[in-house]
């Protein structure tokens, strides 16, 4: 019997790095996960490897409706999705001054955005559950200052704090959100 037996997922960001690991992960332990990326070729050969209790949907986490897809299509192969780990990010390196207005928007739009959207889309199926976990994914840049990742480091901050918001709102719904801080982890990423 594992941790997560009878627990829907979905993993934005989940065809590689530490969201193919959040999902391999998760299948061992008895979820039943939907990795959900842009990456359509490496989703789908993840999503293969890990058995019937994974499949690949396509997500560009700064759709609104490509998240309401993801959704419904956990919903039609698995039931009331029950945990969403917000996981996609980007990160590009720049400073303050070097910093383009299109650079900027793509990482907000990305990871900011990206959580967001991916939060109030799974509410809806988390409350039908009755309950529900919600991860984001932010970082040590979420914490702390460095140089050369300006945008990034505002969006992790952002993280933090819509985390925070979140947590609060969603709690009488029995829907618990919480983020994780992660340091240096070595993928195609950094």
């Amino acid at each position: 019997m594992g941790q997560l037996d009878g627990k829907v997922v979905i993993v934005s960001g989940g065809a590689r790095g530490m969201g193919a690991a959040h999902a391999a992960r998760m299948v061992s332990e008895g979820a039943k996960v939907v990795i959900a990326d842009r990456r359509i070729e490496e989703g789908q050969a993840l999503a293969a490897s890990l058995g019937d209790n994974c499949l690949f949907v396509e997500l560009d986490v700064r759709a609104a409706g490509q998240w309401s897809n993801a959704v419904s299509t956990a919903v039609r192969a698995f039931g009331d999705v029950t945990c969403l780990v917000n996981n996609a990010g980007i990160l590009i390196t720049h400073r303050l001054e070097t910093a383009t207005e299109n650079e900027w928007q793509l990482v907000i739009d990305t990871n900011q955005l990206g959580t967001f959207l991916g939060m109030r889309a799974v509410i809806p199926s988390m409350r039908r559950a009755g309950a529900g976990a919600v991860v984001n994914i932010s970082s040590t840049a979420g914490i702390k200052g460095y140089t050369d990742c300006f945008a990034y480091l505002a969006s992790k901050w952002a993280i933090r704090g819509m985390t925070k918001a979140a947590a609060l709102e969603l709690a009488p719904a029995g829907i618990r959100v919480n983020s994780v801080h992660p340091g240096d982890v070595l993928t195609p990423m950094i």
